[in-house]
């Protein structure tokens, strides 16, 4: 059980061309429910307006941000542009990841998410940051044992997972002091399963929640927003990670009266 309070992390959906308006729509919907908002990174493999450039969009709207930032994309010489940027701007919160497969072309970086982490914790000492805030860092986890490496981020953001149990076996068999969120994903159309489980293959979306979905589109809002509650009432994850898609306006107006 954790005794932290309870935080909704929404992921929202960057822009693909060089127009904030749709984000700050998802920022003014969205800030009723959530806690801080994710911002992803050149989100499924197609190229976005830089994730800390929308994370101090989002700070500047009263928000708290989590920059994401991949390994796939960058090398060292640019990783350590978008922490300067980043300190520049006064984004401090980060999740690296992986990165989901390019759209086009080839994994270009050497970089790890390990290597990324151990980069950060070495800024300290590194007379460029001298008297910025320390940069917090959080990685992402599978349902699997969880590496001592990743133990020492400062948060960790489980996989989206339909399955409650599946998500409490996980915590009770990987203890860490440091916040833990629970994925949670809206499921907005049978089309949207289908490339979900084609792009993460160890990801299982149940039969019947597809079947509801495609006789009912609103089906998905209501499974991730009774799994967000039941995640809650659990007491065993100090909050979700909430991706709500294009379904943002109708994931607040349920949530906003269950919360």
């Amino acid at each position: 059980m954790t005794d932290r309070p309870f935080e909704i992390v929404c992921e929202i959906e960057p822009p693909t061309r060089p127009d904030l308006k749709h984000v700050r729509h998802q920022i003014g919907t969205l800030s009723r429910i959530a806690g801080s908002f994710l911002v992803p990174d050149n989100h499924i493999g197609r190229a976005t307006v830089s994730s800390v450039a929308v994370a101090h969009e989002v700070q500047a709207m009263g928000g708290r941000s989590i920059a994401c930032l991949n390994s796939r994309d960058r090398n060292l010489l640019g990783f350590r542009r978008d922490l300067l940027t980043a300190a520049a701007y006064g984004v401090d919160q980060f999740l690296f990841v992986y990165g989901d497969k390019p759209a086009t072309g080839n994994r270009t970086s050497d970089l790890t998410v390990r290597s990324m982490i151990e980069e950060v914790r070495r800024l300290g000492e590194d007379p460029a940051f001298a008297g910025s805030p320390a940069f917090r860092v959080g990685t992402a986890a599978g349902l699997r044992p969880l590496p001592a490496w990743k133990r020492a981020a400062d948060f960790v953001f489980v996989q989206v997972c339909f399955s409650l149990e599946a998500l409490l076996r996980w915590r009770e068999a990987n203890p860490v002091d440091v916040p833990v969120y629970a994925g949670v994903m809206v499921i907005a159309s049978e089309n949207h399963a289908r490339r979900l489980a084609a792009a993460i293959p160890d990801i299982d979306i149940p039969a019947d929640l597809v079947e509801r979905v495609a006789a009912d589109r609103l089906a998905g809002v209501g499974a991730a927003c009774e799994q967000v509650l039941a995640i809650r009432d659990s007491g065993a994850f100090d909050g979700v990670h909430l991706i709500p898609v294009s379904r943002y306006r109708e994931v607040e107006s349920r949530l906003s009266g269950a919360l």
